[in-house]
């Protein structure tokens, strides 16, 4: 990473927010704190108002290693809590981090050469979900798939380079900082949003497939609608406030679901052939869920075209529903949410 070894790589904070996380936080934090990286590392938890043990487990964590830290995240919401951890945290490396994603060991390691590589303002790799039971396996299988997601790099893979936005990210600090940390108006959809901004500003934003971090699938059709009704929502609202930031990867699944919708309409008011739209739409995500499958157990091959229905249907619903207020009211607050002085301060 440093030409003389006989130089420390730069310390390195590391921001989580968490909510309701008690199944996985300890976990994440033990792979953050094993990280094979011989630079200087804090750990940051911002603590929303989890009704679960989380911040208990947050206390026991603390008391049992001096680089964990806690910050108080009272809204709950993600960029929010990404700000005050910002805020609060000191080293010129800052490192995102989800209270249910598992680092892999020379994760910061390796970043951080790649920050230094590319010149990137941030660099960031692979979303690699993994699952605990068959329907979670099922999940993970849609959302490494390309039926599943499209070709975004950082959920399926591809060679290292230029992209417009990663996974979670591993930041240069000035680069938060210049652009005013993440706008705590989008509850969804921030990282989008800030790297967008970011490359605005001419930085470069830069994906590599050696970086990898395990992520934990929701628990069931429920929570996975909300989740991608609220990617959905809010990634409409990234259109509207930041023009030309759309792409057609976007625009499949509202286009899925007006097709779909049509063709029940004609087919049970004038034509069984309207019936083709639906019906061609459930084959292709039962022949997808295949090669998708390849390897799982029966039980999770049989629900990933349930996962990828409820992806696709619950992202285009909460795009087209999205309401215009929400673009309003996030065009009203631009100013900074974290300031350069500030940070410098913490």
């Amino acid at each position: 990473m440093n030409a003389n070894p006989d130089v420390r790589p730069p310390a390195v904070s590391v921001i989580m927010p968490v909510l309701n996380e008690e199944r996985h936080l300890r976990g994440a934090v033990r792979a953050i704190l094993a990280q094979e990286y011989a630079g200087e590392m804090e750990v940051v938890i911002a603590l929303g108002p989890s009704t679960d043990r989380t911040d208990e487990i947050a206390a026991e964590l603390v008391a049992e290693d001096p680089r964990v830290h806690t910050v108080p995240n009272p809204t709950g919401r993600t960029p929010a809590a990404l700000n005050a951890a910002i805020k609060a945290s000191r080293h010129p490396i800052v490192v995102r981090v989800d209270g249910h994603g598992m680092l892999s060991p020379n994760y910061i390691a390796t970043a951080v050469r790649l920050l230094e590589e590319t010149g990137a303002q941030n660099v960031g790799g692979i979303m690699h979900a993994e699952g605990e039971n068959d329907w979670e396996r099922a999940v993970a299988a849609a959302m490494t798939s390309k039926i599943g997601v499209g070709n975004a790099a950082f959920h399926t893979g591809g060679e290292a380079g230029p992209a417009e936005t990663v996974y979670l990210g591993v930041f240069r600090r000035e680069a938060l900082e210049r652009q005013g940390g993440y706008n705590v108006e989008f509850i969804r959809a921030q990282d989008w949003e800030l790297n967008f901004r970011i490359r605005e500003a001419g930085g470069l934003i830069w994906f590599s497939p050696e970086l990898r971090v395990s992520y934990r699938p929701r628990p069931s059709v429920r929570a996975l609608a909300k989740q991608y009704k609220d990617y959905g929502r809010w990634r409409h609202v990234v259109a509207r406030y930041h023009a030309g930031s759309i792409n057609l990867r976007y625009l499949a699944p509202p286009a899925a679901v007006c097709a779909i919708a049509a063709g029940i309409v004609v087919g049970a008011a004038l034509t069984p052939l309207g019936f083709v739209i639906p019906g061609g739409y459930l084959a292709a995500i039962v022949a997808g869920s295949i090669p998708a499958g390849k390897g799982l157990p029966l039980k999770a091959r049989l629900q990933i075209p349930v996962a990828l229905a409820t992806m696709h249907m619950s992202w285009g619903w909460g795009f087209l529903t999205s309401p215009r207020s929400l673009a309003k009211k996030v065009i009203a607050s631009r100013r900074p949410a974290v300031r350069a002085e500030d940070a410098t301060a913490a």
